[in-house]
């Protein structure tokens, strides 16, 4: 279904920017054909990137992943809410700068290679995010520091996201306890906010109307989508029912079962111009 409360023209269409969570996989199943997804993206002559909200894996491990798949790109390809933290704080923050961090290995590698120290002992900033090993010291060692003044970063928001059995803690569940805690709201780097559709903007060389963002959450994906003034597409292959897209407002350009309906209907609008 299109909709058409912006002026959507597949023929200036350049660039997908893809979740990937409920939208290539809902956690361990493949949700369509991934090498003739990509395949009709490149058909179509669509630059893309994949942006998560999820910090807990590298890009490079995402890259690892549908290479498993049969899907071939680049790290420079994926952009995850780690690397938004990361470029977020090198344009805030001396280069060097210690950094207390409530997350996973993967948040700490990328922040190291942007160049600030995880395990200094006069932070900067303290960046919290999804942390399966989060222990009792840790979040007090974070609240300490917040109440201190400290400023406070969140990676994303999501309270939840979506495996085989249902809906599993996310980052934003121990942010909402953190600023329950402290009484301090983060300042968030994830979608809904714009700083990774900006960092994927600047490396897909593209402007927002030139952009289309595939998502499977309203708050997040096409919110973010809206926030940056980007054209947004929903698939209902993910946490979204096709009743609630219906109440979103202003609604996605497009609302579709699955990646691979949505790709069919832009081939077939650019068949029809």
């Amino acid at each position: 279904m299109f909709n058409s409360t912006k002026s959507f023209n597949v023929s200036k269409l350049h660039a997908l920017i893809l979740d990937m969570d409920g939208v290539l996989w809902r956690d361990k199943t493949l949700l369509g054909d991934l090498p003739s997804i990509f395949n009709t993206i490149d058909d179509l002559g669509l630059q893309v990137i994949m942006a998560t909200n999820n910090a807990s894996r590298s890009p490079a491990q995402y890259v690892d992943k549908l290479a498993h798949f049969g899907v071939k790109i680049e790290s420079w390809q994926v952009i995850t809410s780690a690397d938004a933290t990361a470029y977020y704080l090198k344009n805030q923050f001396p280069e060097g700068g210690d950094v207390y961090i409530v997350g996973e290995e993967s948040l700490k590698k990328t922040i190291t290679t942007f160049g600030f120290n995880p395990d200094g002992n006069h932070p900067v900033a303290v960046v919290a995010g999804l942390d399966r090993g989060i222990n009792y010291q840790k979040m007090t060692e974070a609240t300490l520091l917040i109440r201190k003044g400290v400023p406070f970063i969140g990676t994303n928001p999501d309270k939840s996201f979506p495996i085989l059995e249902g809906e599993a803690p996310g980052a934003g569940a121990f942010l909402a306890a953190l600023e329950a805690a402290t009484g301090v709201s983060p300042v968030i780097m994830g979608k809904p906010e714009p700083i990774m559709f900006k960092l994927a903007l600047e490396r897909l060389a593209v402007t927002p109307e030139e952009t289309l963002v595939v998502g499977d959450r309203l708050e997040t994906d096409i919110q973010g989508a809206q926030n940056a003034g980007c054209f947004s597409a929903l698939v209902l292959s993910g946490v979204t029912t096709s009743e609630s897209a219906k109440l979103w407002q202003p609604p996605p350009q497009i609302i579709s079962p699955d990646m691979t309906s949505l790709l069919a209907k832009l081939a077939m609008e650019r068949n029809a111009i």
